[in-house]
């Protein structure tokens, strides 16, 4: 049913407007959008409370909303009507006249009905574009108030009254008008304050004007503004100044640049009247040879001998200890450390003087306050000094001041960053009064040589809003989405990378991992190698390649293997270099030749998964490295003479006895004087007695023994054959042959004696013994004892050999 509007007696409605409700409803008006005190809804939500019909524009009412809310009259049932409709003109006339304020033309209304007070009550909301009019119907006798609140405070009220003599039936409130800081202000209002030098005006087409001091200036309390830096410098004064380091450039303190070409650590700050902190920046080089980057901040309490690192990835090291940060302020050694998805920060106050670090991993920035006139020292106080003076040679290489050249890079564009890096002219940026050529030149002069990857170029736009903000609270709102740098996340945040990598990306805007150095990588590269030579010690050999340098090759270290499908490399997760070796328990599938006297262990490192596949779709990788082994010793030993000749002359015969040495059982390889012979290789060593008649004499060896010394006298001894017999203590010896003729042969493994590295006399006592009759032959092992040793001479014949290391 169609409610009294005015003094309509037929109305035009919008297609499918009007709809029963019983309960809470929400109902679209995007057809008819209201707009209140400056802010425009497309949605209503209706709720039929104990008290009040209450229509709101976010959501429905529930007490303590803070929302725009019309608090109509109470229903008499539980239902109402709601209707949209489309332009009256004659409406448009009749609500002009009853609201002189409203200015502009009718697009649209809608309204509730329903009952109240036995009778019907209208409420509606006429659009007339950015203007609205509340409309209010009741017939009812008595009084009904519509109270408007806006932000949850009432905003003003419309009443009807009706009494037996007066009928006043409907009632018109124009709540059009302007919002600033959570206040409305009326068509056509004014508002001065000269103690903020602030203004506003809510004109009559609901326009809202707004002035006062910029973020750069400061109010004087008599409407009049001058800029934040003087006021500081009048009522003020005192220090307020930003160091910024990005790349291979440094921003002092006075808005000089310059850029470190090395690879050294350099004193930023520090502050001779107040001992106690210096901030240190390291450089490295990363893509490039010729261009260093700031790799990672030092700051050195020197009072207490701390080192706090801020590193790469986020990380924070007090000294060797990794430290755990998180957003809230954490204390440590009188600094409070924070970490957020931006970066690190590091303030502590010293005297009357606080400074702040903050450090993302390309750019540092270094905020100081504090009294004017206090002596600085360091880059950031004057970067125009000479490098050497600030360069901190304890903390630094001693090759990082050598220059390297490179290849040009055809890729880097640098007219196309010449005009990004001017970008910083433009708005928003040119809202801050900060100079911005000193950013703009250490843009262009970094990225005119280096390429644009790994978010480059958006650190100095990031350098620039960030001294913006610390030095004059600006925002400069939407640079990000202007220049395209769209995430404030520090580049590379969480990414650990060991100190002769990087964090890069791996494509341009794609995703990350460490790349080598570049100076580290040349001297791989310049030997087309992986990695470093192969380590061979006595029993095991190792390969030590470097990852970063398998991935720019597009090899995955987790695919590699030995010979030995099963012997796999073993990543060194700090330093992350892959190591592969084997030893003598387990080869893992190694080659073993010998050449001479050397042994050749020889393996290859491949990603052959060992199937005979036809085809492949990865580049296959063969990776030879073998070692020499010096057979089973470390140490050789030579003989002096390959044999050792003694004339035993009697009376009747002439005996010469002869002891050589060979490398084989078959006695054919002699040693010679130039012949090595390795500790634990066996030798044998053959005695034999010339011109005597074997049927008849037979030769018995009846000692052997070792020294250190040509003499027995004081030397050390060792006994090799004792009685005939090998030693038992030594299993190594075998005697063969003793007694059997005129010559017999033993064999021992080659030893020195402990903690000497001199010669080794060998010495042997030799008896004759008549066969007949006799056994000859020294029993041992369960061998038959010989009854009888009857000597030629009195005294065996004693026979020596020298050897020597």
């Amino acid at each position: 049913m169609l409610r009294p509007l005015l003094y309509l007696s037929a109305l035009t409605t919008l297609a499918g407007a009007q709809q029963t409700f019983k309960a809470s409803s929400e109902f679209d008006i995007s057809s008819c959008p209201i707009t209140i005190y400056g802010q425009t809804y497309q949605h209503v939500y209706v709720n039929l409370t104990s008290k009040n019909l209450v229509v709101c524009f976010n959501s429905f009412y529930s007490p303590g909303t803070k929302d725009d809310c019309i608090f109509g009259p109470l229903t008499d049932s539980d239902s109402a009507e709601f209707e949209k409709y489309q332009r009256i003109p004659i409406l448009e006339t009749i609500v002009k006249y009853s609201v002189p304020t409203i200015k502009t033309r009718m697009d649209c209304y809608f309204s509730f009905s329903y009952q109240h007070n036995k009778g019907y009550a209208t409420l509606a909301l006429i659009n007339f574009g950015p203007q609205t009019v509340l409309y209010l119907y009741s017939p009812a006798e008595g009084t009904v108030v519509v109270d408007v609140q806006v932000d949850g405070t009432s905003a003003d009220q419309v009443e009807v009254t009706n009494t037996p003599t007066s009928r006043q039936t409907r009632g018109y409130l124009d709540i059009s008008g302007c919002r600033h800081s959570g206040a409305v202000y009326k068509p056509a209002t004014q508002v001065n304050s000269p103690e903020t030098c602030f203004s506003l005006t809510c004109d009559e087409d609901v326009v809202l004007k707004t002035s006062s001091c910029g973020p750069l200036e400061r109010c004087l309390g008599n409407s009049s503004c001058i800029p934040a830096v003087l006021y500081d410098s009048i009522f003020n004064p005192k220090l307020d100044l930003v160091c910024t380091v990005t790349g291979p450039t440094l921003i002092d303190f006075q808005g000089h640049v310059t850029s470190v070409k090395d690879r050294c650590t350099y004193s930023l700050l520090s502050i001779p009247s107040v001992p106690g902190l210096q901030v240190l920046a390291n450089f490295q080089e990363r893509r490039r040879k010729d261009v260093s980057f700031l790799d990672s901040v030092t700051l050195w309490l020197d009072r207490l001998g701390v080192h706090i690192h801020l590193k790469q990835g986020g990380r924070v090291l007090v000294d060797n200890s990794t430290l755990t940060l998180s957003s809230s302020a954490q204390m440590v050694h009188g600094v409070e450390l924070s970490q957020d998805l931006t970066g690190v920060t590091a303030k502590l106050s010293l005297s009357n003087f606080t400074v702040s670090v903050f450090f993302d991993g390309y750019t540092v920035q270094i905020h100081l306050q504090g009294p004017i006139g206090s002596a600085l020292h360091g880059l950031c106080e004057n970067s125009s000094r000479s490098l050497t003076e600030l360069k901190l040679s304890e903390s630094s290489s001693t090759s990082c001041e050598m220059q390297y050249t490179d290849i040009n890079d055809s890729v880097i564009n640098c007219t196309r960053m010449t005009e990004y890096c001017n970008f910083l002219k433009e708005a928003p940026f040119s809202s801050c009064d900060i100079d911005p050529e000193p950013y703009i030149t250490a843009c262009t002069d970094t990225l005119c040589k280096y390429p644009d990857l790994d978010g480059l170029k958006c650190q100095f736009l990031e350098a620039y809003a960030k001294t913006c903000r610390l030095k004059h609270n600006a925002t400069l709102d939407g640079w990000r989405s202007k220049s395209e740098c769209l995430n404030p996340e520090a580049f590379c945040k969480d990414r650990t990378c060991s100190d002769h990598e990087f964090c890069g990306e791996k494509t341009a805007g794609g995703d990350t991992r460490c790349f080598c150095r570049a100076i580290y990588a040349s001297k791989y590269k310049d030997r087309n190698t992986l990695g470093d030579p192969t380590v061979c010690n006595q029993n095991s050999a190792s390969l030590t390649l470097v990852n970063c340098l398998l991935v720019d090759a597009g090899v995955d270290y987790t695919v590699l293997h030995l010979k030995d499908l099963t012997c796999r490399g073993h990543m060194d997760k700090e330093r992350h270099m892959v190591t592969f070796s084997f030893n003598s328990t387990n080869q893992c599938g190694s080659e073993v030749t010998s050449n001479n006297n050397q042994i050749i262990y020889q393996n290859t490192i491949s990603n052959d998964d060992g199937f005979s596949n036809v085809i492949t779709r990865r580049d296959q990788v063969f990776i030879d490295f073998s070692c020499i082994y010096l057979q089973e010793a470390t140490k050789a030993f030579k003989i002096r003479s390959s044999s050792v000749i003694k004339v035993i002359t009697s009376a009747v015969w002439n005996d010469t006895l002869t002891m050589k040495a060979y490398t084989d059982a078959a006695r054919t390889q002699p040693v010679e004087s130039n012949t090595e012979v390795w500790l634990d290789q066996k030798i044998w060593v053959e005695l034999k007695i010339d011109g005597l008649d074997g049927d008849l004499i037979s030769m018995v060896t009846k000692s052997c023994w070792a020294t250190n010394q040509e003499s027995d006298n004081g030397s050390l001894r060792y006994e090799l054959i004792k009685n005939g017999c090998a030693n038992p203590a030594d299993p190594t010896v075998m005697v063969e042959g003793n007694g059997e003729g005129t010559s017999n042969y033993f064999s021992f493994n080659m030893f020195q004696f402990s903690g000497r590295s001199g010669n080794i006399f060998l010495h042997c006592k030799l008896q004759l013994c008549v066969k007949e009759g006799n056994s000859c032959i020294p029993k041992c092992n369960g061998a038959r004892r010989r009854r009888s040793l009857r000597p030629r001479n009195e005294a065996p014949a004693l026979i020596s050999m020298v050897w020597t290391n």
